[in-house]
């Protein structure tokens, strides 16, 4: 007989639901959950907002506070300022201390809608508060000399960025988490460390550097990265992220982005994305064809309730409902009108922000002059988001599935011109039947 999910230990929970890449000690770590454990997971604040592909830490201390558990949430003010160098090819843009501490708070206020802490159930701390303070040469002494050069460059990061370049900066950032995890471990009795599988190396530094300076042990906890079944990675950094931030990513347009999950990712997305009984991410799995968009929308809805709050998931999900409204309804009469009438509102005919809002239509700005020569329309489809690449962006053209205005393109290459917006302020791109992006011009 299965066990329900509340008697299990967490560890059951991250191994069924796929949180789990790589542990140091599975035995030990399996006799920790079955008492009370902190953990705690770093985020440097290196963006005004989390995005989705930021999702799986954050959900995975949300686990770990649900089972009774103490996570730790430690933004990165700290070592923000030196820059991680785990999965770039090149070195990040040092930022201000000022970018960075507004980040810290915008990401505190984030956290804050997946753990509660309150009455120290959950903890948030910053590691500049010691980061900051540390001596360089005690540093070097007490510290750096428990590092071992040759065993820092076999790290896969390292080996990775010494082809394309490693600043002495980023070289010291593995020293530097090694010491949030001794700091936190010695102050908080912190036994576990969780992160992206890149941070592999750096876990484990922090691991041996508790064992040299303490004489005892702790844990490691990587997850995987997560890509979609089109080989898409989650939450890309640059343009077309789908952000956490309500001012970034809108409710609608965030339900919109899990609504349009490939129907290979709905059941893996469930598990990793929602707090929904594993039993019940196993009956939605069994879904097929047109019923599987009765577990989209769970998905959405659960996904956007977690981010956006209840009352802006009804809406999004009611908004999505009035727009996409399924085969199975076209012989109602009344219904179809409304279909029709929607259908309408999209041809960009008079189109006003807040209609573009309500029929979730995700909008970018961009400005006149970058049109005065025309843009390759295979680029916008690129840039906005709708397709991946250039590459995904022309074969999509050549299958007849890409709409300018809903008229058919049929060159990859066709210039998009102020012609095209017809004197109105905005254009309409459509990939297949479900996705749209609207861009205006200022």
């Amino acid at each position: 007989m299965k066990r329900m999910e509340h008697e299990k230990i967490v560890y059951d929970i991250f191994e069924e639901r796929g949180f789990i890449e790589q542990v140091t000690d599975e035995s030990k770590l399996r006799d920790l959950f079955k008492g009370r454990v902190t953990c705690y997971i770093g985020f440097d604040p290196t963006a005004s907002s989390f995005h989705v592909g930021n999702l799986v830490p954050i959900m995975s201390l949300a686990h770990m506070q649900r089972h009774g558990h103490q996570p730790i949430a430690l933004v990165g003010a700290g070592t923000g300022l030196v820059g991680d160098p785990s999965g770039k090819d090149e070195m990040r843009q040092i930022m201000t201390y000022e970018e960075i501490r507004q980040n810290a708070e915008t990401q505190k206020k984030q956290f804050s809608r997946f753990l509660d802490f309150a009455g120290g159930k959950a903890l948030l701390l910053n590691n500049a508060d010691w980061l900051t303070k540390l001596n360089y040469i005690d540093f070097l002494r007490d510290i750096g000399v428990h590092f071992s050069v040759n065993r820092m460059l076999a790290t896969e990061s390292v080996k990775i960025r010494l082809e394309t370049g490693l600043s002495f900066i980023e070289f010291n950032y593995q020293l530097l988490q090694a010491y949030d995890f001794w700091h936190l471990f010695k102050h908080y009795n912190c036994l576990i460390q969780m992160g992206g599988s890149d941070q592999w190396g750096n876990i484990v530094a922090g691991i041996d550097l508790i064992r040299r300076l303490e004489g005892k042990e702790a844990y490691g906890i990587t997850f995987p990265l997560i890509m979609t079944a089109d080989g898409r990675k989650m939450g890309k950094t640059e343009k077309g992220a789908v952000w956490l931030d309500p001012q970034k990513t809108r409710s609608r347009e965030y339900y919109q982005f899990w609504i349009n999950t490939d129907d290979r990712d709905v059941k893996r997305f469930l598990k990793l994305f929602t707090f929904l009984p594993i039993e019940e991410v196993e009956e939605y799995g069994k879904l097929r064809g047109a019923d599987l968009r009765k577990a989209k929308e769970i998905l959405a809805f659960e996904a956007t309730k977690i981010v956006h709050g209840q009352e802006e998931a009804e809406k999004a999900r009611s908004d999505s409902r009035d727009f996409f409204l399924t085969e199975e309804a076209d012989g109602d009469p009344i219904i179809k009108r409304e279909k029709r009438k929607a259908r309408r509102m999209i041809r960009i005919e008079g189109v006003s922000t807040q209609d573009m809002n309500n029929i979730l239509i995700p909008t970018t700005e961009r400005n006149r002059e970058d049109f005065q020569n025309g843009i390759p329309i295979f680029k916008l489809f690129e840039s906005t988001g709708l397709c991946a690449s250039g590459s995904e962006a022309r074969r999509l053209i050549q299958q007849g599935g890409a709409y300018l205005n809903e008229e058919k393109v049929v060159q990859f290459d066709q210039l998009v011109t102020l012609e095209d917006f017809r004197n109105r302020n905005a254009i309409l791109l459509r990939a297949g039947k479900k996705k749209f992006h609207c861009i205006k011009i200022n």
